[in-house]
């Protein structure tokens, strides 16, 4: 009965990519990517990704220098587990006890510690630059 015409449908969205050293925007079928070693990355809802970074270039020797920056950054444990701390308390039904940061992060009571100091000495520290 009633025909559209092919010049009325909607474009169709592009998805686009951002890269991540120098921020130039490009179609997503062009992007670059993989996951990077990083101690400060905790992820959202999957504990099997803590310690990567997902990354995204615009193009292979973006990607390179992105990966040299972080294996040349050090992989601090105390770091990650911070990160994981942080994702627990920041998420879900509060903590009230040791046992149940240790339950909930997978981590032994040493180990929180040793990563609540790091936290707490980096906190101390003037910022750099």
């Amino acid at each position: 009965m009633w025909k559209r015409r092919k010049s009325a449908r909607p474009a169709r969205a592009t998805r686009v990519e951002l890269c991540d050293l120098c921020a130039a925007v490009f179609p997503a079928s062009e992007a670059v990517s993989g996951c990077v070693p990083d101690s400060s990355s905790a992820h959202a809802t999957n504990d099997w990704f803590d310690g990567l970074r997902r990354v995204t270039a615009c193009s292979d020797a973006h990607f390179d220098a992105i990966r040299e920056t972080y294996r040349r950054r050090p992989f601090i444990e105390e770091e990650l587990w911070a990160a994981k701390i942080t994702r627990v308390l920041t998420s879900g039904p509060p903590v009230l006890t040791m046992e149940q940061l240790a339950c909930r992060t997978g981590l032994h009571e040493p180990e929180i510690r040793r990563a609540v100091a790091w936290h707490n000495e980096r906190r101390r520290q003037p910022p750099e630059g």
